[in-house]
């Protein structure tokens, strides 16, 4: 009878269930699902992890703030920090200017928003005396736990992104103010996701590109919808086989409703951002911590890859604050508590007839 290895703890723990990744800012999930950060830790729990590799991010821009302009810079810096390479595509005429507005990591503990980390909670702790039944790769487990680099970093908005992330070799900028035809965008795509392929997602550091504001006014080719329709259609084809991430923001305002819709159908993961409107009493009656909200998050869609099972999120609108002024903050909108000289609120018993005002029901 063949001998087998006796089991040394209750208290081991299976470290080859988890798969883990080599390339720094990558998660892998589940259905072989890979993650790259969004740059916005709450996000990324929103989401179930980040941004899946080979997937299209939309975010449909609000006129009246720009708020989708933290998320595009949160996105950038992020790759930047993990060293993955970027194409950023921009309707301004210098496009590279736009890198010194990137958001830099914090590295003061203290200003940080708590984020509690569940990777830091799976650590076993038990009594001194049973260390001898733990197995012999519990202690580079843990120390493989504690020189990880961080997933997703706490941006502080105050502070610029170090030059030395802004070099020529891992930001690639291009200027489509002037292109009259997309052919140029699609074969600069082409050619920078070429490097990136799919099958290599194991050795090869992911890849991100940004575009803002594709149908921009003042894009030569803002006009032309279908052809806009088009490149989209073939840069998720491009991104589908690829081991990178897309992010595209638009105005849906300039576009008919029909390519609208086509555009919000097309993509993996949908997003939009909305501006509130100052002193608006009838809504900081409802929301509580209404006065430190800058602008509202509605999740449209969430990716499905590898799947064919419905993700049912907790909460669709979240409210968008700036921690201290610094840092970029999701919350789920609550209920203001009613005021018992403004009305009753929701627990309190009524009467059906209306006749009578003791809180018992007469019928």
């Amino acid at each position: 009878m063949a001998a087998t290895k006796p089991r040394l703890s209750s208290f081991s723990r299976n470290l080859s269930a988890a798969p883990s990744s080599q390339n720094p800012g990558v998660k892998c999930g589940p259905n072989g699902i890979v993650f790259v950060s969004s740059g916005i830790p709450d996000l990324d729990k929103i989401l179930g992890g980040g941004f899946p590799l080979g997937s299209l991010v939309m975010v449909l821009e609000d006129a009246e703030a720009p708020h989708h302009m933290l998320l595009l810079r949160n996105f950038m810096s992020q790759g930047l920090v993990h060293n993955q390479p970027l194409l950023y595509a921009s309707p301004s005429k210098d496009p590279r200017a736009f890198l010194g507005t990137l958001p830099g990591p914090s590295t003061i503990k203290d200003d940080k928003p708590h984020v509690s980390d569940p990777e830091q909670e799976k650590g076993l702790r038990i009594a001194w005396q049973y260390k001898k039944y733990m197995p012999e790769n519990q202690s580079s487990f843990d120390s493989h736990r504690d020189n990880k680099q961080v997933y997703c970093n706490e941006f502080d908005l105050r502070k610029p992104l170090e030059r030395h992330y802004l070099s020529s070799q891992r930001a690639d900028c291009v200027s489509i103010q002037d292109s009259t035809k997309l052919i140029a965008l699609k074969d600069r795509c082409a050619t920078f996701l070429a490097q990136f392929p799919r099958n290599d997602a194991g050795s090869s550091s992911p890849a991100r590109i940004a575009i803002q504001s594709f149908c921009a006014p003042q894009c030569a080719h803002s006009n032309m919808e279908w052809d806009m329709l088009s490149f989209i259609k073939s840069l998720k084809g491009m991104i589908r086989c690829s081991n990178a991430v897309a992010i595209i923001t638009f105005p849906p305002s300039l576009l008919s409703p029909s390519s609208s819709k086509r555009w919000q159908h097309l993509a993996d993961i949908l997003l939009s951002v909305g501006a509130i409107r100052d002193e608006d009493k009838e809504l900081a009656t409802l929301l509580a911590g209404y006065q430190d909200m800058v602008g509202l998050l509605n999740i449209h869609k969430v990716a499905r890859i590898n799947t064919q099972v419905p993700v049912i999120l907790d909460a669709t609108t979240f409210s968008i604050k700036l921690h201290k002024r610094r840092f970029l903050v999701l919350e789920c909108l609550n209920q203001a508590p009613v005021d018992g000289s403004s009305g009753s609120s929701y627990g309190t018993s009524s009467s059906c007839s209306g006749a009578s005002k003791t809180g018992t029901l007469d019928f």
